[in-house]
């Protein structure tokens, strides 16, 4: 029974969902209220939890057939037929389902409307479509992963806001080299698979070029809440040590040929977004 509810729970990729969620709390607790808005923080949490696992749940169910041809995913429960693709799909429409219902009377119809087009446009727009139509498929499909804080924002103010955007922009514009990093790693599984990732279609040297220049655009993007007086020294100070250790091991990745420093970069991106957001949150407060 366990193994049961952890091969349903591998379905709705955790970790990613935690980041995801981590990054909407910081979307709500930024976002201009006179009173802390419990309601919509409790329950928008868990309406946007619910539809992200969703939309990864229909991310597996899309890929199974590359899963299987991969290192990475060749475990997941649908790969070993632990769960069929027609419970998978019931499990994906019945967290959708709930999320939405929550999102739409105990939130705003806003953020249920913004939640379920991100969900559309990752599970559609880029797993079905974009994933294996383009190299630039994590740029054009990054736009649905970069939702959580705004919807986080829209979730208790029922208003869009350039503030929400930005934070938004700043997952945007991390994605690139956070995922290219990971796919040179993993360059032989996407060229198995014939996905069409950045290093197998034009080259390791090419990305790492490309991972460099979208990680100085980053730091840029990083900087503007403070330049907006969005946030002040704490954010500022942690972001630029962030920051100075991301392009450490970009610059590392783009310089050298160790074999390790691809991985290295990518495990270090997902703890940097994670801490910066964080520091949103602690700069906010204190």
């Amino acid at each position: 029974m366990n193994n049961y509810i952890t091969d349903y729970i591998t379905l709705c990729k955790p970790r990613v969902v935690m980041l995801m969620v981590l990054t909407s709390m910081v979307g709500m607790c930024l976002a201009p209220c006179a009173t802390f808005p419990m309601m919509p923080f409790i329950f928008g949490n868990i309406g946007i939890a619910l539809i992200a696992s969703a939309a990864a749940t229909l991310n597996q169910i899309a890929d199974v057939h590359i899963d299987k041809m991969m290192r990475r995913t060749q475990h997941r429960p649908m790969v070993r037929g632990k769960i069929s693709t027609k419970q998978s799909l019931l499990f994906a429409f019945m967290l959708c389902l709930m999320g939405l219902l929550i999102l739409i009377f105990l939130v705003n119809f806003l953020t249920a409307i913004l939640t379920f087009i991100a969900l559309i446009g990752y599970a559609v727009g880029y797993t079905l479509y974009l994933k294996h139509a383009t190299p630039q498929n994590i740029v054009i499909g990054g736009i649905a992963g970069a939702a959580p804080p705004l919807l986080g924002w829209v979730a208790v103010t029922n208003t869009l806001s350039p503030d929400a955007f930005l934070l938004m922009l700043i997952i945007y514009v991390w994605t690139p080299p956070h995922f290219w990093a990971l796919a040179i790693h993993r360059i032989d599984d996407y060229a198995k698979a014939n996905v069409p990732m950045l290093p197998h279609t034009h080259g390791i040297a090419f990305t790492k070029l490309n991972i460099l220049l979208y990680t100085i655009l980053l730091i840029c993007v990083t900087l503007l809440p403070a330049i907006i007086s969005m946030t002040g020294m704490i954010y500022l100070i942690g972001v630029l040590l962030l920051n100075a250790l991301f392009l450490y091991h970009v610059i590392k990745l783009y310089r050298g040929h160790d074999p390790r420093q691809p991985m290295r970069t990518f495990r270090y991106s997902i703890h940097y977004l994670g801490v910066l957001f964080l520091l949103l949150l602690i700069d906010h407060y204190f």
